[in-house]
């Protein structure tokens, strides 16, 4: 069976979709029609238009604004729009375009250019969408081979524990050692990929409880505390002297300060100094800033420092893979947080974390 587009008409005028669905009735489509935007956008979900003919003159909501908020809408901002319009000034045709329409037909329409910019714009979606199914299947394989790493790394983690209670010699317990830390590693590094890809699925579900941050800012601490002394480096804790209870996923957000301070600690040079800072201000929850004294980020890293897989400039010594703070700007977003990094004076970054619920 043939597959059969989907054309969503938008126009408070019942004749005119009358008139499109005359001058397409040989074409392979099925008709669904919607008298104003706001009927439109309450119906979208279900019907899942493959195009949308959008009248601009409309009362209550006006082409421009159903256009705008279809296109703001991460879900639906993929679906093409014609603007059907009486309109003739070039003004008028770039706000339409400027809020996101694909393309526009003049009234009266021509059936001949009505059926060209439908086939045109139909190729293109069926384009994204084949691109959007092959990136799912790859998607899909990454997150079940991560998963599938799981079995053998636990396997080996447990043969590590058991090696360790074995009479073996100075050199080979510092080998176990080692297997174990860069087991540790790995496994906080699956672990890290499979939250990601619940959080970009929107399936990740939050177990949201009252959290101190200012004890789970001290735990972190102590716990990071021989990473930092190993490097000479030193930890400064600046917390408020009031205790205060915010919602948050616990295990989660506990990834997320530590992911901010070991990546600190990574990129500081020894002989320095690293701060913790929490305020709690009167218009948001809690403000987090972590301070380091390393070699900054570019203005231009600053845009894509928190994507998936960006490691910014290269160090000798430094492992990077591009997921700590992929990982953790998808976890304050998750909590309703926003995360951002300026410069420290005279040198260093400030990773600022602001919390509202």
């Amino acid at each position: 069976m043939n597959y059969q587009p989907t054309i969503l008409v938008i126009d408070d005028d019942p004749d005119n979709f009358d008139v499109i669905e005359t001058l397409l009735c040989h074409e392979n489509y099925h008709f669904n029609y919607a008298s104003s935007g706001i009927k439109a956008l309450d119906r979208l979900d279900t019907i899942a238009p493959d195009i949308i003919l959008l009248d601009v003159m409309m009362p209550d909501m006006n082409g421009i604004e159903v256009c705008r908020r279809i296109k703001t809408n991460p879900n639906w901002r993929h679906i093409p729009i014609i603007m059907v319009t009486a309109l003739s000034s070039k003004e008028d045709l770039a706000r339409c375009l400027d809020t996101g329409a694909d393309d526009f037909l003049s009234k009266p329409v021509n059936g001949i250019e009505l059926r060209a910019r439908i086939r045109s714009l139909l190729r293109i979606k069926q384009q994204y969408d084949a691109l959007q199914a092959s990136l799912q299947i790859r998607q899909d394989m990454s997150n079940m081979i991560v998963h599938d790493l799981r079995n053998p790394l636990t396997s080996i983690m447990l043969s590590c524990e058991m090696l360790k209670l074995t009479d073996l010699a100075e050199l080979q317990q510092k080998k176990i050692k080692q297997i174990g830390i860069a087991s540790k590693h790995l496994e906080s590094l699956i672990d890290s990929l499979l939250i990601m890809a619940k959080l970009e699925a929107g399936h990740m579900l939050l177990n949201l409880t009252d959290v101190d941050l200012i004890t789970m800012t001290e735990m972190v601490v102590s716990d990071i505390q021989p990473m930092a002394s190993q490097r000479r480096i030193e930890l400064i804790s600046h917390l408020p002297d009031s205790q205060k209870f915010i919602k948050l996923d616990s295990s989660l957000f506990r990834r997320v300060l530590d992911n901010l301070l070991m990546n600190a600690i990574k990129f500081s040079p020894k002989d320095s100094k690293i701060v913790v800072e929490i305020d709690y201000p009167s218009h948001i929850d809690a403000i987090i800033r972590v301070i380091d004294r390393g070699p900054g980020v570019s203005q231009e890293l600053k845009q894509r420092i928190f994507d998936k897989y960006e490691v910014g400039s290269f160090f000798a010594d430094v492992k990077q893979t591009g997921l700590g703070l992929a990982f953790c700007k998808m976890a304050v977003e998750a909590h309703g947080g926003t995360i951002y990094i300026s410069d420290n004076q005279p040198r260093g970054s400030i990773f600022t974390v602001e919390i509202s619920s």
